[in-house]
């Protein structure tokens, strides 16, 4: 019964971790922007949802369709005044990774700032659906349960759109070569512009869908953003399968090792499995070296 709960755990939190990463993959696989303020857009969501259903009583999950489109919006136009000036001055991939970095530093600071002059510093917390269920004889919580399915529908459909679309074949090819991309005709600022936007709107679904079930506070963000780091380096930048595939191995090893060995130790394991990805193949398990 205890393999079976630390299995269904570690499924549940390893989806969770893939969905929080895959808007990271878009922006740093297409975009070639490392966004330090990730994490906070996640937590600005959450406190979005709270206090859509605290004080007007918004389902979380109808607060999804108004949540996102906002977060995409305002990706879109941070990515076109702030950082759009830093990808025009940037001779190499290279320097345009550090500008960002150091850009998105400072606008993690002026989120969180806002975040907390709002809400102040406490733990926040509602609850949506308070029923367990059994899944074979192991008890898991609904509300945790209805979140990992939207992520997986959320997965789903991001990944048919990457595949079967025109846009989604742009933003691919625009991952792998933007010299040859712009060569056959696509705009290769239109679509990082539109990558970015699209990894803000999916952190915002995950900030929706962690608040059902997870307390939060306004400094959590970095937490967010060292989580999907690792994610998206483990799995391979700008690969939405190594996303996941790293997602469920790092939830289900720290399950595991919160259940059988000590629970202070899922850090340490998260970090030993990281490096040791690093160390067998640098570019992660799915990912690419560039030319």
């Amino acid at each position: 019964m205890a393999f079976l709960d630390a299995l269904l755990n570690g499924l549940t939190l390893g989806g969770m971790y893939a969905l929080v990463a895959m808007g990271l993959t878009l922006q740093y696989g297409v975009a070639r922007i490392m966004n330090l303020s990730y994490g906070e857009f996640l937590i600005a969501a959450a406190f979005a949802t709270y206090w859509l259903f605290q004080l007007h009583a918004i389902n979380p999950l109808l607060a999804l369709f108004l949540v996102v489109p906002v977060a995409f919006a305002l990706n879109w136009l941070i990515y076109q005044v702030l950082l759009n000036p830093l990808v025009k001055r940037s001779r190499t991939r290279g320097e345009l990774e550090v500008n960002s970095i150091l850009a998105t530093f400072g606008l993690l600071f002026v989120i969180q700032g806002l975040v907390l002059l709002l809400f102040g510093s406490n733990y926040f917390s509602y609850t949506y659906i308070n029923t367990v269920v059994m899944l074979a004889g192991s008890p898991l919580a609904m509300d945790r349960l209805l979140a990992v399915g939207f992520a997986v529908v959320i997965g789903a459909l991001l990944y048919l759109a990457l595949m079967r679309t025109r846009p989604g074949t742009a933003l691919r090819a625009v991952s792998v070569d933007p010299r040859a991309a712009q060569l056959v005709g696509i705009n290769v600022r239109a679509a990082s512009a539109m990558a970015f936007a699209l990894g803000g709107g999916l952190v915002a679904a995950s900030g929706v869908l962690v608040s059902m079930f997870t307390t939060f506070n306004a400094s959590m963000g970095v937490v967010f953003t060292m989580k999907a780091l690792i994610v998206v380096i483990m799995g391979g930048a700008g690969n939405l399968l190594g996303a996941l595939a790293a997602g469920l191995i790092l939830g289900l090893a720290e399950s595991f090792v919160s259940t059988y060995v000590a629970p202070g130790l899922t850090l340490a394991v998260t970090f030993a499995l990281f490096l040791l990805v690093l160390l067998v193949r640098p570019t992660g398990m799915m990912g690419r070296a560039e030319a």
